[in-house]
């Protein structure tokens, strides 16, 4: 059983949240004494993401939003759609999840859709001929202890308060016949963004800065099981 499937059921199940929050304590002691030599990413998307684990078809991530760390330049918008289908657990904080609808609108057309060719030096962002106007179909919110699910191929926005702190455990695993894809300007034309990582020194700073606030949470006591 790889360290994907063991996470994975801990958070789908009607566990406590302890039992989540123990396994990520052990993968950011790994990131910072150097077992698990990892480098975060600045996002585009606002947060910093630890990648901890990849395996052919699966992988986590720590999602973490923070003041005062840079994240990546964002060249189309927030809402996007994963070609891997997404359980997440909220360690800390709070968010907010909106499922967006898009409606074709060749006539009155707000975005473009962008198909997202990702590699380990960064992403192309691909114009697609076809134009939408996206509007918010279901909002959920989550705070800590939470578990929360989206299928591959739906396009969502992640929105956390301004000034707030958060981090996430994100468990992904892509399913064939779907692509990851943005939501652009109606001019924006394809273009590459380059990945943009932190030092090694930044990433330990980062879990470190999670870890304590797990730690704490659970000298505490996390509380009962998240809502379903």
């Amino acid at each position: 059983m790889t360290i994907y499937s063991e996470l994975h059921d801990v958070v789908e199940r009607d566990g406590s949240s302890d039992d989540v929050l123990s396994h990520v304590l052990r993968i950011l002691d790994e990131v910072i004494d150097g077992r698990l030599e990892i480098r975060s990413v600045r996002h585009p998307l606002g947060f910093l993401c630890l990648p901890v684990h990849r395996h052919d078809d699966e992988g986590i991530c720590i999602h973490l939003w923070t003041a005062g760390w840079r994240t990546g330049r964002l060249t189309t918008s927030t809402m996007h759609c994963h070609s891997w289908e997404l359980l997440s657990h909220v360690l800390y904080g709070e968010l907010s999840n909106q499922i967006i609808e898009l409606v074709d609108a060749p006539d009155h057309p707000t975005h473009r859709v962008f198909e997202v060719h990702s590699t380990a030096a960064g992403d192309e962002l691909v114009a697609t001929p076809r134009v939408v106007r996206p509007r918010v179909a279901a909002t959920s919110a989550y705070r800590a202890g939470d578990p929360y699910y989206l299928p591959a191929g739906v396009f969502h926005e992640t929105v956390v308060p301004a000034a707030r702190l958060a981090a996430t455990v994100a468990l992904g695993k892509v399913r064939g016949g779907k692509l990851d894809l943005s939501l652009g300007g109606l001019r924006t034309p394809s273009h590459p963004v380059r990945r943009e990582y932190c030092s090694r020194e930044e990433t330990i700073q980062a879990a470190a800065s999670v870890r304590d606030v797990l730690a704490e949470r659970q000298l505490h006591g996390s509380g009962q099981a998240g809502r379903r």
